[in-house]
Formats: C-alpha cells, sequence, structure tokens
C-alpha cells in the first residue's frame, strides 16, 4: 500500500484512546509512515509500553488543553478517537471547540478500504481469528496483505502487517457503534449476526438491519461469504458456509482430533480437500479457517497454498491460547464475551478432553451485555463442573441497579459456583494439580493469566 493521503496531508496524528487493540495498530501504521504519533489512554498496558518504545508520545491523564504542543498545531494534526471516550472528555473537547479534524477509527479504515482491496470479516464472533487467520494465508503467499487486527496474531507477534506492494488490506469490521457502515469492502466475511451490543442498536432487529446495510456495501466485484443461513443479500457474488452442510456452497466434515491436531474435509462448490489440517484447536476456529478457504478459493488463490497458511497458524493472543498443556494439566486463556462464544468454547473442550473435570473463571462484560443475556450466559456457563465469576468489568459504562455478578450466580445451576475477587481467585487455585481451567471473558481478566499460569505450573512441579 502506498502512502495514504492522510499521511500526506498530516505530519501529526493524535490518538484518544491510542491503547486500545484496534487503536495501536493504526499508531503503529502512521508511525511506520512517517508521521508522528502521540495520545492519551486511560492506564498503561503491554500495548501502550511496545508504543512508547517505539517512538509514540503517550500518556495517561486527560490534559485538556495542555496536550503536547506539536500536536496544537491544527493545519498539521489530525485527531483520532475511539467511540469508547466519554464525550465529558476533556482533551475529546478542545479538539472539538477548536475545529480541529477529527476522525473515529472507523473512518480512517474507511478511507483505506477506499484505497486498496478491503477484505473485511464482520459478525458477533470470530473476527478477529478470522481475519487474523486470513491476514497469515496471505502474507505466507506471494499476495502478501496489510492488515490491521483487533488481537495479537502469534505468527506476527503483531496486530499490523505491512506490505508496500500488495493491493490488499484485511481489516475487521466492527458492528459496535454502527462503525462497519463506513467501509468500502471488495470482499466480505461475515461470520455470525447474534444479536449484541443492544444498548447501541435498541432492539435485534435494528442489530441485524445493521448487518443487511454493512452486506450490501460489498463491491459487485466482490464476493461475500457468510454463515450460511444468514441471509444476508448483495449485489456481489455471495456464497455459504458451514460445518456439516449438504446444502452450503462450503462445508467442512469429518471433523477428528488426531496427535493434538485438528482434521476435516473440505466440500467445496467447485472441488474437494480431504484431511486438511488446522494449526490451531477449536470446533469454532476450524470453521473461521473454512470461511477464510472459501474466499481465497474464490478469489483463485491455489489448494496447497491455502492448506499451507491453514496448517501453520499459530492463533491469536487470548484465542483459545493454552497456557499450561499437560497430561494432567490444561489451562486455556480465552476472549469468549457472549453466550455463542461460551457454547462454542465449551463444545470444543468437551470434544477434545471428554470425562474431564472442567473449572471456568468468567468475568462479565458490560453491565448491559449482562443484563441482556444473563439467561444465556446462565445456560452456559451451568455445563461447567466448576464456576467462579468476577464482579462484571463496566468498560465505558455506569453500572446498572439489580444487576451484578451476584445477581447472575443465583441463576447459574452449576454445583460449584463461587463469586471471587482477582487475588480470591488465585489464592482458590494454589492446590490445584488436574483438570482443565478456563479464564473467559473480555475485559481486564487477563490481568490474571500470567500469575495463574505460574501457580499451576508451580503446582505441577511439587
Amino acid at each position: 500500500m502506498s502512502k495514504t493521503s492522510i499521511s500526506e496531508q498530516y505530519k501529526h496524528v493524535y490518538f484518544i484512546g491510542i491503547g486500545g487493540i484496534g487503536m495501536s495498530a493504526l499508531a503503529r501504521y502512521f508511525h511506520y509512515h512517517g508521521v508522528k504519533v502521540g495520545g492519551y489512554d486511560k492506564t498503561p498496558s503491554s500495548l501502550t509500553e511496545k508504543l512508547i518504545e517505539e517512538g509514540c508520545e503517550i500518556h495517561f491523564e486527560d490534559l485538556g488543553d495542555e496536550i503536547p504542543k506539536d500536536f496544537k498545531i491544527k493545519e498539521k494534526t489530525l485527531v483520532i478517537y475511539t467511540p469508547a471516550i466519554p464525550k465529558t472528555h476533556k482533551e475529546y473537547n478542545y479538539f472539538i471547540q477548536n475545529n480541529f479534524k477529527i476522525l473515529k477509527r472507523s473512518e480512517v479504515l474507511g478511507l483505506l478500504t477506499r484505497q486498496s482491496k478491503g477484505l473485511c470479516v464482520a459478525g458477533t464472533h470470530g473476527k478477529t481469528t478470522t481475519s487474523s487467520i486470513l491476514a497469515h494465508i496471505l502474507n505466507q503467499s506471494s499476495w502478501k496483505c496489510n492488515a490491521f487486527l483487533g488481537g495479537i496474531a502469534t505468527n506476527f507477534n503483531s496486530n499490523l502487517v505491512l506490505s508496500e506492494t500488495s493491493e490488499y488490506t484485511v481489516i475487521e469490521a466492527d458492528e459496535f457503534d454502527r462503525s462497519f457502515l463506513h467501509l468500502s469492502p471488495y470482499a466480505s466475511i461475515v461470520t455470525a449476526v447474534d444479536p449484541d451490543h443492544l444498548d447501541i442498536y435498541g432492539n435485534e432487529d435494528q442489530f441485524k438491519e445493521g448487518f443487511r446495510q454493512y452486506a450490501m456495501k460489498t463491491e459487485m466485484q466482490g464476493y461475500l461469504i457468510q454463515k450460511e443461513g444468514l441471509n444476508l443479500n448483495s449485489l456481489s457474488k455471495s456464497y455459504t458456509y458451514s460445518l456439516n452442510s449438504p446444502t452450503a456452497n462450503y462445508s467442512l466434515q469429518n471433523l477428528s482430533w488426531s496427535d493434538g491436531y485438528l482434521f476435516g474435509d473440505v466440500r467445496l462448490r467447485n472441488g474437494f480437500w480431504p484431511r486438511v489440517k488446522f494449526g490451531i484447536p477449536g470446533i469454532h476456529n476450524a470453521e473461521n479457517a473454512l470461511a477464510c478457504i472459501a474466499l481465497l478459493n474464490e478469489m483463485g488463490m491455489v489448494e496447497q497454498t491455502i492448506r499451507k497458511g491453514i496448517e501453520s497458524f499459530a492463533g491469536v493472543k487470548r484465542r483459545f491460547e493454552f497456557c499450561v498443556r499437560t497430561e494432567k494439566m490444561v489451562y486455556i486463556d480465552d476472549y469468549a464475551h457472549h453466550p455463542e462464544e461460551i457454547k462454542v468454547l465449551i463444545d470444543s473442550i468437551q470434544m477434545f478432553y471428554p470425562n474431564k473435570k472442567i473449572t471456568g473463571i468468567f468475568q462479565p462484560h458490560l453491565f448491559t451485555r449482562t443484563r441482556d443475556f444473563a439467561d444465556g450466559f446462565a445456560k452456559e456457563l451451568s455445563r461447567l463442573d466448576e464456576l467462579i465469576l468476577m464482579p462484571i468489568y463496566p468498560a465505558r459504562e455506569e453500572p446498572i441497579h439489580g444487576i451484578t455478578s451476584d445477581w447472575l450466580l443465583q441463576k447459574i445451576k452449576c454445583d460449584k459456583k463461587w463469586l471471587k475477587s482477582p487475588s480470591e481467585v488465585l489464592q482458590h487455585f494454589s492446590k490445584y494439580k488436574q483438570g482443565i481451567v478456563l479464564t473467559i471473558g473480555a475485559g481486564d481478566i487477563d490481568r490474571i493469566v500470567n500469575p495463574l499460569t505460574e501457580i499451576l505450573n508451580s503446582n505441577l512441579d511439587d
């Protein structure tokens, strides 16, 4: 991709919420293109530490009009913000009041899709893994790609992939705040349209209407690859995919678990690939890979190149990530934060490890999501042998009266269930020596992953 018109027009780019996974990828992109990058985030993290190491200027207090002077030059500064920032934010209001050029992250990504062939991945679940698989297959082929990912892909150890020559840009199409409607995809994958973000959309019909509008934005010359049953219309060529389906255009069949790897037969619209090997476990991850097979096959990539990419894909941080993997003890960390995601996570665990005790640690994410999907969460979490609930992670929200983890815990029918703080969770596992342990959630539950890994490994050494 050539330098964008943005990086030619502006010498400084200032991010409000620079530490977010998507925002940090954009920050890296502009820094790579020689633009001075700075910004604010609420708290330090491994992402902000990395950006500072790379030369970005970051602070962690709302400075109002006291922002660094280079970013006060209106004609040379572009401001990019995340919708998660409250409208009372002083720096945000300083830029508004002084008429700076201000864009949402999604608007910037929209500009990038108009300057290249955007391969966009939308859906309530699986966006990050699917876009990371797609980017990896492209990157290890002669086609290459640019990619802005919503997680740290293990193969790249980054959320950003760059190519000076490729015409393709892989982008996660985020439905939050209707952000994906700013994109202009050459091709799209849509993985799921299970209702979410009802605080934004209002109801299920409006949520699905957002996806219908998104699907219609795919270029006529391009492709829409959608999970069978979504029934989204598009002006582009449209194909379906699904596990074990006799009617989908692309189907994955005969899944088996052998020597620590998943294998399956892929029936294509125009062919059959026996015994495809998947580099990462998880039934849902195999289906995500199937979506990438469908798109790249339609675009003309050869079978051997696609197979090689699928097999060598090493996963994404916090997506079915093995932290401990021994005969007695398995600990997996996963970002699942919607009942459907928890369902496929537990389905996979029960397939791979039948008859083993499963202990889950779940941190609900957002008061509104907990309220709207409480029965779904209760149904799936009741399948665990043991459950530890942590307090709800509020993110951008204020508390809702009566909506608490204790309220959710009462709905769950697990025999052994507790409500614990992060420190109490770690103490709970001080003598735990066998079984399956899962950390589940999209909040700051990731902060207990390293200490819990150390505790479980230490228990095995005793």
